[in-house]
């Protein structure tokens, strides 16, 4: 795991060379595909060098990491054309896809702690920096404060399970510590950054004020920090987990509900994405908690076709809002009569996202369903209300920017080009051909 962190670090200097925006993009690629041959196919870990290593899960995440930050740059073009600060956008985006490996690599839980904390920065930056809003001050604020409060109880949390474990490497975990304090400490920051429901404002804002990158980045690896602590550090709470989980999955799936139909009332369209991350990250909340194989897998399924199509769909987004010059509903009306190739691929996400077939959100939701189902059989209203509202929303979303009457806010008249029809299939590529690869996602040990 070595190699890949010096290759990263050596980056560093690449980041600030003139004229090398694309070429740094062409490193990535081959970062992604040297990683792609050491693949890791178990729950243990494999690859392992100093405190660093690789199981599944881990592998996973830095995959879905590694490709999100690449498009990242991708999408980015503008800041290139412009000029405006490229080098220093290049150098945040890799200090925030090392403290990003970093946290996936981790055997250790203090080192998962120091890194999952870090990368809130170089976060910050992106959205404070590259933001084009005038509120993005105080949506770096919501982001900083949410996370930070949930942060000091669990550092504490993890000084007390040091002095009754004796060791913080995760292959050593098998003290059951039962009381609820601690239960709530160790996993509050995980809930706020999925985020669960009553502790998710700062997440539409976040997305509506960040860059499209930030919005990238956000949607497509920083929640699924969340379900990646939470599916590491379930095992040392399950006495306390075994009777208040319940309380927690009932609010992901009501809070899903809610923030379904709070999406069908949005007008702006990256609000609208936003939200439905909520209402997605809910179900994986939900299947974590029920402490079963089906709900672990489904997760893990879950969180990678959502960081996917998410992403996809905030670059979508974006493509309009650099055309209409604004990202109201009311106004982007008609797209199809502007650029209708671009339709097809707004249909595209907007079927994954509403986890239609051959999408691998569909294999997360039946996953994800079973998991609930064999819970509780009473989880199959709620869970048959959030599948129905999402392909409402899905629908709402392509049928009201596609279709009506084209405003005359035009800016533009200039098709897609090659690169953001390229952007947009590597996003839709992978999360519909990883499904043939299903049982990739079931094979913990």
């Amino acid at each position: 795991m070595m190699k890949f962190l010096f290759m990263m670090v050596f980056m560093v200097p690449l980041s600030f060379v003139k004229k090398g925006f694309w070429f740094n993009q062409c490193i990535f690629m081959c970062l992604i595909f040297l990683f792609l041959g050491g693949s890791s196919l178990g729950w243990s870990f494999q690859n392992i060098s100093y405190f660093w290593g690789v199981d599944l899960l881990s592998y996973v995440m830095i995959m879905l990491s590694l490709w999100i930050c690449s498009l990242m740059i991708m999408a980015s073009s503008g800041l290139y054309t412009s000029g405006y600060y490229p080098e220093m956008y290049l150098f945040t985006l890799l200090v925030l896809m090392i403290s990003l490996f970093c946290t996936f690599a981790s055997m250790n839980l203090f080192v998962f702690y120091l890194f999952f904390e870090f990368s809130l920065i170089p976060t910050l930056v992106l959205i404070i920096g590259w933001g084009y809003q005038p509120e993005r001050i105080q949506a770096g604020v919501y982001l900083l404060f949410y996370t930070l409060v949930a942060s000091l109880p669990m550092m504490v949390s993890i000084f007390y399970y040091y002095s009754i474990n004796g060791t913080l490497d995760f292959f050593f975990f098998y003290y059951d510590v039962g009381f609820f304090m601690f239960y709530v400490c160790m996993t509050m920051v995980f809930l706020v950054k999925m985020p669960m429901y009553f502790v998710h404002l700062w997440l539409p804002k976040a997305h509506v004020e960040a860059p499209v990158s930030g919005s990238m980045i956000l949607a497509g690896v920083m929640l699924k920090l969340g379900g990646y602590g939470l599916m590491r550090l379930m095992q040392i709470v399950i006495p306390v987990a075994m009777k208040v989980n319940m309380i927690f999955i009932v609010i992901g799936l009501v809070g899903g509900f809610f923030v379904s139909l709070i999406c069908l009332r949005q007008s702006d369209v990256k609000a609208l994405i936003a939200y439905s991350s909520v209402a997605h990250m809910g179900l994986v909340m939900g299947g974590i908690m029920t402490l079963n194989y089906w709900g672990l897998s489904g997760a893990l399924a879950m969180m990678v076709a959502h960081g996917l199509c998410s992403s996809g769909l905030f670059c979508l987004a974006n493509i309009s809002y650099e055309r209409m010059g604004s990202r109201s509903l009311y106004l982007n009306k008609g797209l199809i009569n502007l650029m209708p190739s671009m339709s097809l691929w707004w249909f595209l996400l907007s079927s994954s996202n509403m986890a239609a077939p051959p999408s691998l959100n569909l294999l997360g939701e039946i996953m994800l369903i079973n998991s609930l189902v064999s819970w509780s059989v009473y989880c199959m209203i709620f869970m048959s209300l959030i599948s129905f509202f999402s392909a409402a929303y899905s629908l709402f979303l392509y049928a009201y920017s596609q279709h009506g009457k084209l405003f005359s806010g035009l800016y533009s008249f200039s098709m897609g080009s090659v690169r953001e029809y390229l952007l947009l299939f590597m996003h839709w590529f992978p999360l519909n051909v990883l499904i043939f690869k299903g049982d990739f996602m079931t094979l913990w040990s």
